[in-house]
């Protein structure tokens, strides 16, 4: 039902029923490297091009989710999915190769909660039984398309972040089917598109934390819901410089979020002897490092509630060559082990 302006609550409690979670060279040697299921070795993936590598990421996670399920592609109703690439290809021909109705996505990197949400939203009210839906992203193929190639070499400013290379899928059920203990979606909170100016693509942190903080605020006064309702609250992929504004914007709004539990996903992948600059980034950074090591966290007892917040940046090549500042977004779902 719907909750204030921009919220649902989930009655049934959708249930993420399993996951998939693939990642790439520089993921293995990252510190959440044991809550990945797969890792490729190198960024090719048997393929001639990284578009066409991304796309086996996507479809290695979703085999991987239906395995670990026991429910095959012909039980699922809807495959949500998107990336960044032009026209989310890599979603589409992995679609193509499942042959599952599909619904393309495209929430840059807030993706990964954008389909979440919507699955929640569709498993819910008994519109399907079994969802598949994720995000991914590619280094490489992502570097190729909004700045400079890999292979250019280009310097990178201390803002700059790291697009994971990885994806992280999981499958959605109807949660009055499910009997005993699983991470439930609880309540998911859609964004506003919030544009404060900014027009420098090696601070996506920077120009994404103000949509990050409106959607918090929104969350709450939505639910009628304090910040000591979550053990914690994560964001997707601000990394240092666009936590702390988060941060700071959210005290300013008056919502006491203690430091310690307010994370990020870009914070949390990669280890400090990495050159990752300010963090990690990309539709695969909130996808794997949720459906990986954050739901097994909940599986282990050390969450009950979390609510995580999945951070976009609307802005493409062209937008950029036409001098846009950068729109941003983010989507906010609530899950509870229970």
């Amino acid at each position: 039902m719907l909750k204030g302006n921009q919220s649902w609550y989930f009655a049934n409690r959708p249930v993420i029923l399993s996951t998939g979670v693939v990642g790439g060279p520089f993921e293995k040697n990252g510190l959440l490297a044991s809550d990945f299921d797969q890792f490729h070795d190198d960024l090719w993936m048997g393929q001639d091009t990284y578009e066409k590598a991304q796309r086996v990421l996507i479809e290695d996670a979703v085999q991987l989710a239906l395995q670990k399920s026991g429910i095959t592609q012909n039980q699922v109703q809807y495959f949500l999915s998107g990336d960044l690439i032009n026209q989310i290809t890599p979603s589409s021909f992995a679609a193509r190769t499942h042959q599952i109705p599909y619904l393309g996505l495209f929430g840059a990197c807030s993706t990964s909660m954008e389909g979440l949400a919507i699955s929640a939203f569709m498993a819910n009210y008994q519109g399907a039984k079994y969802i598949l839906t994720g995000a991914s992203s590619h280094n490489a193929a992502t570097e190729k398309q909004f700045r400079y190639p890999t292979e250019y070499g280009g310097q990178k400013p201390p803002t700059a972040q790291w697009t994971v290379t990885g994806a992280g899928y999981a499958l959605i059920g109807a949660g009055q089917s499910v009997i005993g203990p699983h991470p439930r979606i609880v309540s998911a909170t859609i964004g506003k598109v919030i544009d404060m100016g900014l027009t420098d693509p090696f601070n996506m942190g920077g120009a994404m934390a103000p949509a990050a903080a409106d959607t918090i605020q929104a969350h709450f006064k939505d639910l009628q819901l304090d910040p000591s309702h979550y053990d914690l609250i994560v964001t997707g992929d601000l990394a240092k410089i666009g936590r702390q504004t988060a941060l700071d914007l959210l005290k300013q709004k008056g919502l006491g979020i203690k430091e310690e539990q307010f994370q990020d996903c870009g914070m949390m992948i990669y280890s400090s002897e990495q050159p990752v600059q300010a963090g990690a980034s990309g539709p695969g950074c909130s996808a794997t490092v949720l459906y990986g090591h954050l739901l097994n966290q909940m599986k282990q007892g050390v969450y009950k509630r979390i609510l995580v917040v999945a951070t976009g940046a609307l802005l493409s090549p062209l937008t950029f060559q036409q001098n846009e500042s950068i729109p941003c977004i983010a989507h906010a779902v609530s899950i509870e082990f229970m």
